[in-house]
């Protein structure tokens, strides 16, 4: 690949008509992953790049992106989007697993062949499927794939799983990481912050050479202070309290507890505050948990609960907010901390994770040592009491998230691509000899045959990768089962109680 640095603010033209196959675990009004996506497919579309995009079903079930079937001269062969089945996590019903599936149904339903590059945002169930399959095939037919790692999966599960399935999940991850970004054909992993980098260095042992920073943008004009609604700051505090913020999934691994904690703090110190969360969970039952950690502060009025909220609506809502809450400590980015700066918010995160590299200690915001509750509040105090601070933080943050444009960062995926693309290329003119198993050349075969016992023997390295991935499946789905059951029973079994004893009442 070129190793000449390129204009950003340039698109580049060798691109345009190349075949992308995007695999993506989550498409739509999502999550900050899929809203990074949706930039980078639209930036290519726009450029003429051809992007088919593969994702399980969610609950959207919508095209988010900008389509571009207008072109006369289009492959009737290639879609622009490929919804695949799976099975939806309990504790997040937008995501789901998707079953297992052949690559070259893949190829299939996209372009009717193998694409130009595969490139994975953020790879997990499928993902991993593409890689592991793709790694069997010899080495001139190994699409080259660009990842972009955005999810840390391994924090997730020792979060949510129980104990000793998290710790286990954990070093699972990490070793299936590792295996499979190592292998030849990832030629890149992009990684956001050095919170990242840390973990694929150390954890998965991904060679450096192969990873590549990507921060993320935001739109600066969408989230902007000008969007500041005086009118809803009155709906929420009446008599003028500090607008405490925060915009998330209604989650545990989202630090919900932690921020439940830090403020009912702040109320027994005095604080006059009010708390406004953006988000929900399309799981009533984890839904409602999140909200009951906030019980005693929403009796007296200091928390509110907007539920979903998207577009100018969203916007209006970050703009409107005096101080941004970050208390997750397993974002590998933090699209949200850099949404709330360009709306002029000045942010306090727990140092950990992917807002330690877009946080300025003392100018943007404050970063807080992960456990430290007391100085997370006192931090909230600081900044909550003293309004000439609250608008140099609000005045700096601004002008940070204003030099994070969403262009540039897709114009260098786009070069990565483009480089990746021509020396996959080079290298397939280059070699001209016949690919042989070693053996078959001792045997003195001739080529077709060997190519034939070739085309065997790839077959069956695939059927072993699907039939790892099918056992893999089977152990996931297993708990995925068994966590739904579990969340019945708390949703009926106090219901069937509360009905029996009502009608005993009777």
């Amino acid at each position: 690949m070129s190793t000449e640095p390129h204009d950003l603010d340039l698109f580049p033209e060798g691109l345009r008509g190349k075949r992308i196959l995007l695999c993506t675990e989550s498409l739509g009004p999502v999550n900050g992953v899929s809203r990074t996506t949706k930039m980078l497919v639209d930036q290519l579309r726009s450029n003429g790049a051809l992007v088919s995009v593969v994702a399980p079903y969610n609950h959207t079930k919508v095209n988010t992106f900008n389509p571009i079937r207008s072109s006369r001269n289009a492959d009737p062969l290639f879609h622009e989007e490929v919804r695949l089945t799976g099975y939806p996590l309990p504790f997040n019903p937008e995501l789901s697993v998707a079953y297992p599936v052949r690559l070259s149904e893949l190829y299939r339903r996209t372009f009717g062949a193998p694409p130009d590059l595969i490139y994975l945002a953020s790879p997990a169930s499928l993902g991993f499927q593409v890689m592991l399959q793709l790694r069997q095939h010899s080495k001139e037919f190994q699409v080259p794939v660009i990842c972009n790692f955005q999810t840390d999966l391994a924090g997730y599960c020792s979060l949510l799983f129980p104990w000793p399935l998290g710790d286990i999940a954990n070093r699972v991850f990490g070793y299936v990481q590792g295996y499979l970004f190592r292998h030849t054909s990832v030629k890149t992993v992009f990684y956001p912050s050095t919170f990242v980098k840390s973990y694929l260095t150390q954890v998965a042992n991904v060679p450096s050479d192969k990873m590549e920073v990507l921060r993320r943008g935001v739109d600066t004009e969408g989230f902007n202070p000008a969007k500041r609604s005086e009118e809803l700051r009155e709906q929420w505090a009446p008599n003028g309290e500090p607008i405490l913020f925060t915009c998330s999934r209604l989650a545990g691994e989202k630090g919900f507890g932690f921020l439940a904690e830090a403020a009912i703090e702040l109320d027994k110190r005095g604080m006059e505050f009010k708390l406004v969360v953006v988000g929900g969970n399309r799981n009533p039952i984890v839904e409602r948990e999140v909200k009951e950690m906030f019980g005693p502060l929403e009796e007296k009025g200091k928390v509110i609960f907007a539920g979903f909220k998207v577009g100018e609506d969203l916007m209006t809502h970050y703009a409107s907010a005096d101080i941004f809450l970050h208390c997750s400590i397993t974002e590998t980015f933090g699209l949200v901390v850099l949404e709330a700066m360009a709306s002029g918010v000045p942010v306090i995160a727990r140092d950990e994770g992917g807002p330690s590299d877009i946080i300025e200690h003392g100018k943007t915001g404050f970063l807080v040592r992960p456990n430290d509750l007391s100085g997370f509040v006192e931090k909230v105090l600081k900044l909550g009491r003293d309004t000439v601070l609250r608008k140099e933080f609000s005045a700096a943050a601004r002008s940070f998230a204003c030099e994070a444009t969403w262009e540039r960062i897709s114009n260098k995926a786009a070069w990565q691509m483009f480089d990746t693309i021509e020396q996959f290329e080079k290298n397939q003119v280059a070699s001209t000899s016949t690919t042989r198993i070693p053996f078959m050349g001792w045997l003195l075969l001739s080529a077709p045959v060997q190519q034939f016992l070739l085309w065997k023997v790839t077959k069956a390295k695939l059927a072993f990768a699907l039939s790892i991935i099918i056992s893999f499946w089977a152990v996931v789905g297993s708990y995925l089962v068994f966590a739904d059951v579990g969340h019945l029973v708390k949703t009926h079994v106090p219901r069937a109680y509360a009905l029996t004893k009502s009608i005993s009442r009777k």
